[in-house]
């Protein structure tokens, strides 16, 4: 599959675009599958909220079947490859459940946490969200500033009083309130919304963030974020399941991969 060059152009100008409905009903029902039996391990890669509800799990491509096959789906692999000019590794994969009252997640960027904590050397990673949920106004959907990947790195800092800092937040460059009204009055600020089984394309460099999910709606987003196979973290400060250790480059596999699971 490749983006056209509408898609293209979007993605260059906003450093983001959407494909709305990329995958089928039957599609997200392997993972939505997938990602509940998941969520229900009690082990160190999963992120909980402070009432003990799972926030985010890290990793579960490499543990997970269908997830490892997400991660190679065409649908992912190919936009990925168009856009690098490169082979791609998944660098991190997670899934945010975003349940009710799920913690807010503050302004940062991506590829500032992979640069500080994991020495991945350049800005040239993709961040994939595969929307499990109808992401509208209401259940916190992810925000960004558009344009923003031109400014490079921002200045941002780990803030240890962030409501999720034991958790979820423990490695992750917050960008300051200063900072986010100059980024916001110069390029502005957009909610993401879709329907369910749309995916996110957005460089790994755009300010981004969600609120605290206040409704009774959950949104559910698994993310695969890739980067150049040539552009591997050299810290290896984290566990593998934070950063990887594989940097194979991903071979997409046949277009209905997931089907084999198909209830």
């Amino acid at each position: 599959m490749k983006l056209n060059a509408e898609q293209q152009e979007k993605y260059w100008e906003k450093g983001y675009v959407l494909l709305p409905r990329l995958f089928s009903d039957a599609e997200v029902a392997v993972l939505e599958a997938a990602m509940n039996e998941v969520l229900d391990r009690d082990v160190p890669e999963v992120a909980r909220e402070a009432d003990g509800a799972v926030h985010i799990v890290y990793g579960a491509h490499l543990f997970d079947e269908r997830l490892r096959a997400l991660s190679r789906h065409p649908r992912i692999v190919d936009p990925c490859r168009q856009l690098t000019g490169s082979d791609v590794f998944v660098h991190q994969s997670r899934i945010n459940a975003k349940q009710a009252k799920g913690a807010m997640v503050d302004w940062h960027q991506d590829f500032g946490v992979y640069h500080r904590v994991d020495g991945v050397p350049e800005p040239r990673g993709i961040v994939v969200a595969v929307f499990l949920d109808e992401v509208t106004a209401c259940n916190a959907p992810l925000m960004c500033v558009p344009g923003s990947q031109r400014e490079g790195l921002i200045v941002a800092a780990i803030n240890p009083d962030a409501e999720d800092h034991e958790r979820a937040a423990r490695y992750r460059y917050d960008i300051s309130q200063e900072a986010m009204a100059d980024l916001v009055e110069r390029y502005g600020l957009e909610a993401v919304t879709g329907p369910v089984g749309s995916v996110l394309f957005m460089d790994g460099s755009v300010v981004h963030g969600s609120s605290v999910n206040i409704t009774p709606l959950r949104r559910a987003i698994l993310y695969i974020n890739v980067t150049t196979t040539d552009n591997r973290g050299e810290t290896f400060a984290r566990s593998e399941y934070y950063a990887a250790r594989d940097f194979s480059p991903l071979q997409p596999l046949d277009d209905d991969c997931l089907m084999k699971w198909r209830p």
